[in-house]
């Protein structure tokens, strides 16, 4: 046998194996409250990437359906904002505007305003630093 076959047979010099599939891969949390009347905030948390994107597409687009008529997504929360999740914020404000519901972002974290700078999208959404001032606003 070769060295290199001995050291790959070693189990002592292999990685240990990557976790998949487990809750690592979907940790998302959404917390909604309603401030007032047809007021929808929700706190987003985690990772919001291909993954638990379409659970915050369909928080979002329930709030809607169920009448709300101004939507608040905080972000501060997010550890992660991928392609998909900037895909949903997309979906989610296109629905808004077609269901005349308002959607705003509450936002100050660099981990979140990056990609969407980068994207190019920041000058789509209503973005604040606060829930209070998304709510104030008018």
């Amino acid at each position: 046998m070769s060295p290199m076959s001995e050291t790959r047979e070693n189990p002592a010099f292999d990685p240990p194996p990557v976790p998949r599939g487990g809750e690592a891969d979907d940790q998302i949390t959404l917390s909604l409250s309603s401030p007032g009347e047809k007021q929808t905030v929700i706190e987003v948390g985690g990772e919001v990437d291909m993954v638990t994107s379409p659970h915050l597409r369909s928080s979002v687009l329930d709030q809607y359906a169920a009448g709300a008529e101004l939507v608040v997504l905080d972000l501060d929360g997010v550890t992660f904002l991928g392609t998909s999740g900037l895909a949903v914020l997309i979906e989610v404000r296109e629905a808004a505007h077609a269901a005349g519901v308002e959607l705003r972002l509450a936002c100050t974290a660099r981990r979140v305003l990056r990609p969407l700078s980068i994207a190019g999208l920041v000058p789509l959404f209503d973005i604040h630093d606060t829930i209070d001032q998304a709510l104030a606003e008018t």
